[in-house]
């Protein structure tokens, strides 16, 4: 397919994501915010299915985040498609050697049973996985248009004292760090430090790999391992981070990797994870369950149900603080109109 047709379609795609976003998603809400607040307060999941679960509106708006998400990676002129047709040449990028490997690594079955985001085969499967995911992430956030980037440079600030930017020195560990989105940040504002980049799929971290390349990027090392066995001796990481892993993941694999990262932490040491976990109230509670399986995220449901803060206090966790993100300038998290992810920030110390 031509690339002018390719990209004409995409953003036509995120054009009609926009209305949802900003139209319909508003349209559905208005319902539940017409009563009175005492009674919305009181409300769980199954009131809110029970007031706008068949209504016209809301089946509407379930249809369009489906389908539209179908269309940006398997229509006529998917993202699937276009990459699959351009892989000699995407693939004449990685010219490096293959990214480490933990010994004895295999991909987690869960991993491998469903097709996340409705990407075909997953991120790990072929060759161009990791270019169709990149190109894909770029409209996931339909609000932060082609200011997607933002959002893990402003959390890989959170991640600093402001005076220990670009001065501090450490070990990193970043989770799940797929093509590196929060990785080169995170390297950009403490470039003295060493980072372990890890993630389970190769063509995600080949990509990483070519982009720190041709940014002269130095001080990343990309490694093929499970973020619940990252193969780091004992206490020998001062910050620990991930971006949006936690709710690709089972709750069995979450305990997992959580009580990994404390065992790779020194005394001190702090941990910081951003996803999608606090909530204004029930109608948000009740959109994000219905995207968990509109989406493919089969995981996201079961992280809302887990008591985080009595996990993390259980592993041997202290200062645990979990706060709303805001993932741009423009926008609040208590208050935004639009449909937007329940960003939440998640960090925690190990004990000295």
């Amino acid at each position: 397919m031509l690339e002018r047709d390719f990209v004409n379609s995409q953003d036509f795609i995120l054009s009609l994501k926009m209305e949802w976003t900003q139209s319909l998603y508003p349209q559905i809400r208005e319902k539940f915010l017409a009563l009175d607040k005492v009674k919305r307060d009181k409300m769980n999941v199954d009131d809110v299915d029970e007031l706008i679960g068949d209504e016209t509106d809301y089946k509407f708006f379930a249809f369009c985040e489906r389908h539209l998400q179908k269309l940006k990676y398997s229509g006529a002129y998917g993202l699937h498609s276009f990459h699959k047709e351009r892989r000699n040449s995407l693939v004449d990028n990685f010219t490096g050697d293959d990214p480490e490997k933990t010994e004895d690594f295999q991909l987690p079955e869960y991993y491998q049973e469903v097709d996340v985001h409705q990407q075909p085969g997953g991120v790990w499967s072929d060759p161009v996985g990791g270019f169709i995911y990149e190109r894909g992430a770029r409209t996931t956030t339909p609000l932060l248009g082609s200011n997607h980037k933002d959002l893990h440079y402003r959390f890989a600030e959170t991640l600093f004292e402001p005076n220990d930017r670009k001065k501090w020195v450490g070990t990193i560990v970043d989770l799940g760090c797929g093509f590196g989105k929060s990785t080169r940040p995170i390297a950009e504002f403490a470039p003295n430090s060493k980072i372990i980049a890890i993630d389970l799929a190769e063509p995600c971290l080949k990509l990483g790999m070519a982009e720190a390349q041709k940014n002269q990027t130095i001080n990343i090392k990309f490694k093929q391992a499970d973020a619940r066995s990252t193969g780091c001796e004992d206490k020998t990481i001062d910050l620990a981070t991930s971006t949006m892993l936690l709710h690709e993941m089972p709750k069995s694999a979450i305990i997992e990797m959580l009580k990994e990262t404390f065992r790779i932490l020194k005394p001190g040491g702090k941990a910081v994870h951003l996803d999608f976990w606090l909530m204004r109230d029930s109608f948000d509670r009740f959109i994000f369950e219905g995207h968990s399986w509109r989406n493919n995220e089969p995981f996201m449901r079961p992280l809302f149900e887990m008591d985080i803060p009595k996990l993390l206090s259980d592993i041997g966790f202290v200062d645990i603080e979990i706060v709303p993100f805001q993932e741009a300038e423009q926008i609040d998290p208590a208050e935004c109109p639009f449909w937007r992810f329940p960003w939440t920030r998640i960090s925690m110390y190990k004990p000295n």
